[in-house]
């Protein structure tokens, strides 16, 4: 019997690169897709050291024909969508480059899904965005209230999934992950620009760091333990949705706060919040109950805020 074969799109990206590494090891065929294939130079890939272990393809996720071949070439078991615009500030900047990216490729891949006729899992990525501010912890019942262009279009998403789920008996699911850290982040992301910048301070290479609102709370995971929950959910025998976090809710303040005290330094000293870089609207505070996927996947986040600083911040050290 053959080893699967899973089609990842948006596979260059954090998440992406995490869960190629983790299904070449459990011996999949794993097709990788980004826009650009052919001058993507994959560099996470090229970091984990799984670049000649896969098969790249590109796929525009705006046209359903591109993605129909590679289904149809591959007649891969199971789909990962992982694509699409990433970050909910440029989402304020970008709206209808997020809406389309998100919905509408959401939607193109159900599409090719249920066109292609083959008995295909897919899973796509949900964000805790899509809830906006909730005073309780969020669970996978939990009214969708998102405050961004981006989760707006990701409570989209995950309607259409339900939609093709329930209408089309298409297995599909959505991960709600909620936010997950690794060095492998953008600098456009701020717990990378928190990390490289405290370092930066501590090395003498940069002089203070500008924040924008420091209030807000987030529940801030390991990335490469979540990959896994993405794969749990596909071998599952019935489709369904997860919260995907730690459980454990903590303030950007906070976040900062470690992170300066772990390198000596003076957070009071260094830091300063600027209202030029607060976000129109912005998500205040959310909390997770992972309860369902601890219960039904078996899984349980391993790190928290803190082992996720102190991993960041060993590796950031190690490039000095």
């Amino acid at each position: 019997m053959r080893n699967k074969t899973a089609l990842i799109l948006g596979a260059s990206g954090q998440d992406g690169s995490y869960l190629t590494s983790f299904l070449a090891l459990k011996e999949y065929r794993v097709i990788c897709a980004s826009r650009d294939a052919d001058s993507n130079r994959f560099v996470n890939h090229t970091k984990l050291r799984i670049k000649g272990n896969v098969i790249y393809e590109t796929i525009n996720i705006n046209e359903i024909p591109t993605i129909l071949r590679v289904i149809d070439k591959y007649k891969p078991e199971e789909i990962y969508n992982l694509a699409a615009q990433s970050s909910v500030g440029l989402s304020f900047e970008k709206p209808k480059e997020t809406v389309e990216s998100i919905v509408f490729g959401t939607l193109n891949i159900l599409e090719a899904i249920r066109y292609s006729k083959q008995n295909t899992r897919f899973y796509n990525a949900g964000s805790s965005e899509a809830f906006g501010n909730q005073d309780a912890p969020i669970n996978e019942l939990t009214n969708q209230e998102p405050v961004s262009p981006y989760g707006v279009s990701k409570a989209a998403a995950f309607d259409l999934v339900k939609n093709y789920r329930s209408a089309y008996s298409i297995f599909a699911c959505t991960g709600i992950l909620f936010n997950h850290e690794s060095p492998l982040r953008g600098p456009n992301f701020v717990t990378s620009k928190i990390i490289k910048t405290a370092v930066g301070i501590k090395k003498g290479l940069h002089e203070n760091l500008v924040m924008g609102n420091l209030d807000i709370s987030r529940d801030w995971g390991w990335a490469p333990e979540y990959v896994e929950a993405m794969w749990l959910m596909l071998q599952q025998d019935t489709p369904d949705d997860y919260i995907v976090a730690t459980g454990q809710t903590h303030s950007l303040e906070e976040f900062t706060r470690y992170t300066f005290e772990c390198l000596n330094l003076d957070f009071f000293k260094y830091v300063t919040s600027e209202g030029s870089l607060f976000r129109p609207q912005d998500v205040r505070f959310n909390s997770a109950d992972p309860t369902k996927a601890e219960k039904t996947l078996g899984w349980k986040a391993q790190c928290n805020m803190y082992s996720v600083i102190d991993k960041l911040l060993d590796l950031e050290l190690k490039k000095y």
